[in-house]
Parts: C-alpha cells; structure tokens; sequence
C-alpha cells in the first residue's frame, strides 16, 4: 500500500502542535483542507488515525507510529533542501583521488585539509597505489584523478595531463653519508654504492636505471628492494645505501635525517600532474581541489 508522504508529514505536524488548527498554520493551509488530507490518509488505510477528546482529535496508536514515519520525511526534506542549497553555492560534492604513497602524503594532505576545512560538506575519497594500479582505478571510474607522473597518462587511452610541478628524480642518501661532500659526483661513485632500489616494474625503478645507463654507469649493486616507500626512506637513513627518489614529493620527510646527493641528469626530468580521463564532464569539485595549486 503506498501512502501519500505529504499526509504523512502533515500527520506527524498535527501530533506534535496538539491541534489541527495549530498545525495548520504552521504548514501554511486551513484547518478544512487539512482536515481533508487526513481524511483521504484514514480512508487509504481503512483505518481511524485519532481519538476524540472533547473538540479536540489526539492520534491514537496508530497515528502515532505514522507520525514518527512523517517527521522522517520532514527531516529528510529539510535535509535535501539544505544540500540544495549548499549545491547551488558550490558547496557540496564528492572527491575521489588517486595517488601514490608518497605523493597522497605530506605532498596532498596539506591541500586536502585546506580543502575538506573550506567544503565541509564535500565528501572526499583518498585511494592509494603503484602507478598500474591507480591506472585501473582511473579506467575503471573508482577516482576520478590520478595524481601521478606523466608517464602515467597515455594519449592514445584518452587520458589528459595537467603539469603540475617537476617532481625530477634525485639519489638519496643519509645526513653524513661519505657520497654526500663528494661535488661532483662522478659515476663511478654511483658504481662503487649499496643501493637500495624499487620494486621491478615500477616507473620510479625504470626511470632510474635509465637515466643511470645514461649518465656511464654500468652496473648498480643492489642489496634490498622494495615498494614501501616508507621502508625505503627508513632504510636509507639508517644505513649506508643510497636509493632514488623524486625531489619535491619526499623534501617534506628529509628532516634532519636525509639528504640529496649533488648528482642530475636529464632523464630525471619527472613532471608530476593531474591525469583524467579525457571525455570526462568538468567537475566544480575538482576544479576547486586543482586551484589550490595554482
């Protein structure tokens, strides 16, 4: 049986006013017409809604239990047209992201916490992963960006890039490691290094033995892998391996404990940016997210 949700909430007013005329005026109607609504609502149940006392018509049981359901509906619609009006104001939304490890850390989450403060009613979705990973949740509409490297987003897949920062590829190595004074550092330095190296497939540990083919040096001595870059940086700064890692994302966990090696090259170049799909409708979410780091 489906009931009118209007008369419901008008019965769930009537029981909390105490009267029809009462309640009447709060809904902004005559005490006749309301009066007819709860008529049609009794004669759709086949059911009395109220008992009399003396003038006035107090609901009985029943009644009650269909007020309660009423007020519900009233508190949904008051809900509803508060979101609509906060949508209308570009306050509402939903965000969902992807990034990796490094970059969904200290690189986002001061922009995420800005944003979450300025759009509190703005859900937002944080997924993590390697790049082939964020790949999939990206065709497969989980997020709907994909903070990451360039090289993540193929133009014969349909996916745009946005630059956001050059996020080049640099050798770490612990505060006081020996390498560390060394100006320049030759690659037969590099050769003579402990390394500690990502994890096959990952374009962090392709981009790094390409650009190390490319700088002279023949052979790289690798005594751990990994892809926790947690467990990466950990490593590094408490022993002597060096390992690779892009610049600006892994500057805010540096501390006092790691530091950068003198050494580049052109194939370190890593621009960092926003990658969408490219038949995607623009969103006011994203764009207010994106503007943040404008």
């Amino acid at each position: 049986m489906k009931l009118d949700p209007k008369h419901l909430a008008q019965l769930s007013v009537i029981a909390e006013a105490g009267s029809f005329q009462t309640a009447a005026d709060r809904l902004g109607l005559t005490q006749p017409a309301l009066s007819r609504n709860m008529k049609a609502l009794e004669t759709r149940l086949g059911a009395t809604l109220f008992n009399r006392d003396g003038r006035r018509s107090v609901p009985n049981a029943l009644g009650l239990r269909l007020a309660r359901n009423g007020q519900a509906i009233r508190l949904a619609e008051e809900q509803a047209a508060i979101l609509a009006d906060q949508s209308a104001q570009g306050a509402v939304g939903e965000l969902r992201i992807g990034a990796p490890p490094i970059v969904a850390g200290r690189f986002l989450s001061g922009a995420l916490s800005r944003f979450i403060c300025e759009n509190p009613n703005c859900v937002v979705e944080m997924r993590t992963g390697l790049v082939h990973e964020l790949r999939v949740m990206l065709e497969r509409g989980q997020v709907e960006i994909v903070f990451g490297p360039e090289s993540l987003a193929d133009s014969s897949d349909r996916l745009d890039f946005l630059p956001l920062i050059d996020d080049r590829v640099g050798i770490l190595c612990r505060v006081g490691h020996p390498l560390a004074a060394k100006k320049p550092v030759q690659p037969s330095d590099l050769e003579a290094q402990v390394w500690l190296a990502h994890s096959r497939g990952s374009l962090l540990r392709q981009q790094t033995e390409a650009a190390m083919i490319a700088s002279g040096v023949k052979s790289m001595h690798i005594v751990c892998e990994t892809d926790s870059i947690r467990s990466a940086l950990e490593i590094v700064a408490q022993t002597d391996l060096i390992s690779t890692m892009p610049r600006a994302t892994t500057e805010p966990y540096l501390e006092d404990r790691l530091e950068f090696l003198g050494f580049d090259h052109p194939r370190f170049y890593r621009p960092l940016g926003c990658i969408r799909k490219a038949d995607a409708p623009t969103n006011s979410v994203e764009s207010r997210f994106l503007a943040l780091f404008a």
